[in-house]
């Protein structure tokens, strides 16, 4: 049986820059103070990442370098394959750890061992809260509230924006439906039974369809404002109307994967109205001369164009 307790996993693609920031703060004096390993897996960047993280960490972390970009979900499944500790720490590349979170959470995890899947909370640079550290799962009404645009108006609201759990600032402890992959403690021996995440979903949606399915094995999944770190988010994805698409399609796969048969087809079709909608709001908002609906028009016109990508 392994002595080290923690298997850090980190994600790089093209993100050389902040991938160093977030293993300097892993490995700062008062940032882990147990056994612990950091794989990092880097998804052929371009950027130089691989031989800057050789160069800045050598014999520090496990560094794997791959031909070809096999996306967030595959990238995890192949570090974890040669992870050897107890617990498994998904840690995204554009992050940066605070004040001990990770033991913090490693704590949190132990009090509450029965939610098998545990997660902190998550704040911008300048220390706003950054509220995609969790979510709940989609449904019908989440799904038309987002269509006619009831959860952007009322963000802030569990009614309106119930996948953001609009209403809640995020302190304190509470059972989520799915914590987000950028911050994300499981057990190694869980993980495994899962089959870790699934293939299928390249980016976006490997954490929420892996949360879904440990639910159904009795898992509880939990955060806490203990634990927390800094997520900057989407700092891998620079053209927005391509993040979208990939976004789109993760959704597309979660209703398939985890809506009741007879809802998929409803489900599928509701999501489809989300950026043709998006579309249509900004491109009436740019004829009545709101020029800041421009930009949004056209990255929602890209991705509906596309929709043949994310509707399969």
């Amino acid at each position: 049986m392994s002595s080290m307790l923690l298997s850090i996993l980190v994600i790089s693609y093209n993100t050389c820059e902040l991938t160093l920031k977030a293993l300097d703060s892993v490995f700062a004096v008062d940032s882990v103070h147990l056994p612990f390993e950091v794989i990092v897996l880097d998804n052929n960047s371009t950027d130089n990442s691989a031989e800057e993280i050789h160069n800045a960490f050598q014999g520090r972390v496990h560094l794997i370098t791959n031909k070809e970009n096999i996306g967030f979900a595959g990238g995890n499944n192949e570090a974890a394959k040669v992870a050897t500790g107890e617990y498994l720490l998904l840690l995204n590349p554009d992050t940066l750890v605070l004040d001990q979170a990770i033991e913090k959470l490693l704590s949190f995890a132990k009090d509450h061992s029965e939610a098998k899947i545990w997660g902190g909370k998550t704040c911008f640079a300048d220390g706003t809260l950054n509220p995609s550290s969790c979510w709940q799962r989609q449904t019908l009404w989440s799904l038309f509230s987002q269509v006619v645009g009831l959860s952007s108006l009322f963000r802030r609201t569990n009614i309106f924006n119930p996948e953001g759990i609009g209403g809640w600032n995020r302190e304190g402890i509470r059972t989520v439906d799915i914590v987000s992959g950028c911050f994300l403690l499981i057990k190694r021996d869980f993980w495994n039974e899962m089959g870790g995440f699934n293939s299928d979903f390249f980016m976006y949606g490997e954490e929420a369809d892996l949360c879904l399915r440990a639910k159904r094995k009795g898992a509880r999944p939990m955060v806490t404002s203990d634990a927390t770190i800094v997520h900057y988010g989407g700092a891998s994805e620079t053209i927005r109307s391509d993040k979208l698409v990939r976004l789109v399609k993760a959704k597309g796969l979660l209703i398939r994967r985890h809506f009741s048969p007879v809802t998929v087809p409803l489900g599928v079709a509701m999501l489809a109205g989300w950026p043709l909608s998006r579309y249509l709001i900004h491109g009436l908002l740019t004829f009545l001369g709101k020029k800041k609906s421009e930009e949004s028009k056209e990255v929602w016109g890209a991705v509906w164009r596309r929709r043949k990508e994310w509707l399969s």
